[in-house]
């Protein structure tokens, strides 16, 4: 089940980390380690637009509700987005695995961050683990309902 979308305090923290368009990864850890209580999560995110597919998308989670730092430059109603969890790490994993990866390929962007193999195939890409995988498959059948549902109304 989805947690519920803040979309005020989505806005709020975009503009305190100044967030960026087209980085949701970047934002999301940005946002985590700038906000007290946050979990950083890692997903799909289903938009109630063509071409109707799972896009891969990060956000922060404030107990009971998701926060999605990348908000803003989404361009969509709030109410027309589904978040669908692959895995969440807590501030401290989060900063572990990224001094990690630094570390160890210092020339790669350590975010996303696909956990331990052996990775699963979602769409045509082979990255993440089962949870991964599962989360695709959700999203994947969400965009189908939308995708129907519209088709009906036209």
């Amino acid at each position: 089940m989805n947690k519920p979308l803040d979309p005020t305090l989505s806005t709020q923290i975009a503009e305190s980390i100044n967030s960026k368009a087209a980085t949701p990864f970047d934002n999301a850890y940005r946002a985590a380690l700038a906000t007290k209580g946050a979990t950083y999560v890692q997903g799909f995110l289903v938009f109630d637009q063509k071409p109707y597919r799972p896009v891969e998308h990060a956000w922060i989670e404030l107990g009971e509700c998701i926060v999605d730092p990348t908000l803003p430059h989404l361009r969509t109603n709030p109410q027309n987005l589904w978040y669908f969890v692959a895995q969440q790490l807590t501030v401290k994993k989060l900063k572990a695995i990224i001094e990690e990866s630094q570390e160890d390929y210092p020339e790669d962007d350590p975010l996303p961050i696909y956990g331990e193999p052996p990775y699963e195939y979602y769409g045509d890409v082979m990255l993440g683990g089962q949870d991964y995988l599962d989360a695709y498959q959700a999203a994947e059948t969400k965009c189908k309902e939308i995708n129907e549902l519209n088709a009906e109304r036209n």
